[in-house]
C-alpha cells in the first residue's frame, strides 16, 4: 500500500492511496482526513485502506485522478516526534578520520541519534529556503520509518513489529552551524532546518525482497545539478531500525507517527559514492589530502531516488528540490 498527503490549504493536507505504478490515486478522507489521523487509527483503518488499495490497482476504485508529486506534502507534514540515527558507521568513521578525532565511546554497540524538529517538514518538490550559502549547505539522503505505538524498553526484534511505513527523506544539514552546536554538549538546532520527505510513504510489504534484516536494501540515486553524486545501498547499515527505534524507546514510549531516520546512507566502496556533501569532501581530504568540493549555492539542485537492485524505479517517488535564499519566502 502507498500514501501519500496532498496539499488542501490545511497543515496536514489531505490523505491518498497512490496507486502501484504511482501514476493515479483515490482520495481516502472517508477512511481517514490525514495520515497523522490513520496512524492514530492504524488497526482500525489500515484493512479500509488496504481495500481500497487494491481496488485502485483492480481500476475498480470511484474517482481516481491522476497522481501530480509536486503537489505532494511530506507524508507526514509534521509529526509527534522526528529522531535521526547516525546508523552507518562507514560515515562516522570517515568524519573521525578525516579530522583526527576519536570516535564516541561505545559507538559500536550504541546508537548515535539527534531528535530533530518535526514540526515543519517539506515536500519532495518544495524550495529549501536556507538563510545564506555561508552556513554550509548540504543535503542528506536517508530511509526512515514511520511507527505505530512503540512501548518503553521494546526489544530490537519486537520493535520492528511496530514499523507501519518507510520513507525516504532528504535531511538538509548546515554544517558550518554543526561543529559549534555539538561542541555546546545540548544536539543540533540551528544546523538542521526542515527535514524532506519523498512523495509516497509505503507499506513494507511494497519493497518485498528489498525489506529485509530491518534495512531498505535498496540504492539510493543522489544527483547534484544533473551530475551522479552517489548510489550508496541501504543494506549496509550497522544498526537495522528496530535497534534505532529500541534505543529511542529505552526510555519513554514513542507514540504513532513517530519518524525515525537511518541518517546518511554511505557505503566502504568509493565507487559507490556518497549521499551527502560532508562525506565527499571527507573523502577528498583523506585521499587527496585536501578538500575539492564546495557546498550548495542558491540555485542548486539535488535529486534522489531510491532503486531495486534490478533497477527498477523505487515506490518512494523522486525528491528534487532547489535551494533558495530565504529572503522573501513565506
Amino acid at each position: 500500500m502507498k500514501l501519500a498527503t496532498l496539499r488542501n490549504g490545511g497543515r496536514d493536507g489531505r490523505l491518498v492511496v497512490v496507486s502501484h505504478d504511482l501514476r493515479r490515486a483515490v482520495d481516502a478522507a472517508t477512511i481517514a482526513p490525514t495520515l497523522i489521523d490513520a496512524m492514530e487509527h492504524w488497526d482500525q483503518v489500515q484493512p479500509a485502506l488496504q481495500a481500497l488499495s487494491i481496488a485502485l490497482d483492480a481500476g475498480a476504485a470511484p474517482s481516481v485522478f491522476d497522481f501530480d508529486p509536486t503537489q505532494a506534502m511530506a507524508p507526514l507534514p509534521r509529526a509527534p516526534q522526528w529522531l535521526d540515527g547516525s546508523a552507518f558507521l562507514n560515515h562516522s568513521k570517515l568524519m573521525d578520520q578525516a579530522f583526527n578525532k576519536p570516535p564516541p565511546p561505545l559507538v559500536d554497540t550504541v546508537p548515535l541519534m539527534y531528535q530533530g524538529a518535526s514540526d515543519d517538514f517539506l515536500g519532495p518538490h518544495d524550495e529549501a529556503p536556507l538563510p545564506t550559502e555561508d552556513d554550509g549547505i548540504d543535503f542528506e539522503g536517508e530511509f526512515g520509518v514511520i511507527t505505530g505505538p512503540v512501548p518503553m524498553g521494546v526489544s530490537p526484534e519486537d520493535a520492528l513489529g511496530c514499523v507501519r511505513l518507510l520513507v525516504q527523506i532528504n535531511d538538509w544539514s548546515l554544517r558550518a552551524l554543526g561543529p559549534h552546536e555539538m561542541k555546546t554538549g545540548f544536539g543540533f538546532l540551528q544546523a538542521k532546518p526542515s527535514t524532506a520527505f519523498a512523495p509516497v510513504a509505503v507499506t513494507p510489504d511494497e519493497l518485498g525482497d528489498a525489506w529485509s534484516d530491518g534495512r531498505v536494501q535498496m540504492r539510493l540515486q543522489v544527483q547534484w545539478n544533473g551530475e551522479r553524486f552517489g548510489e550508496p545501498h541501504g543494506g549496509e547499515m550497522s544498526f537495522h531500525f528496530g535497534q534505532l527505534m529500541a534505543h529511542a524507546a529505552r526510555t519513554r514510549r514513542l507514540s504513532a507517527g513517530c519518524i525515525v531516520g537511518s541518517g546518511t546512507v554511505s557505503n566502504a566502496a568509493r565507487s559507490a559514492g556518497s549521499a551527502c556533501i560532508s562525506e565527499r569532501r571527507v573523502i577528498e581530504k583523506i585521499d587527496e589530502g585536501e578538500t575539492r568540493t564546495g557546498f550548495m549555492q542558491f540555485g542548486d539542485r539535488v535529486r534522489m531516488q531510491a532503486v531495486f537492485e534490478d533497477g527498477r524505479p523505487g515506490p518512494f517517488g523522486v525528491i528534487d528540490q532547489r535551494v533558495v535564499s530565504a529572503k522573501g519566502a513565506v
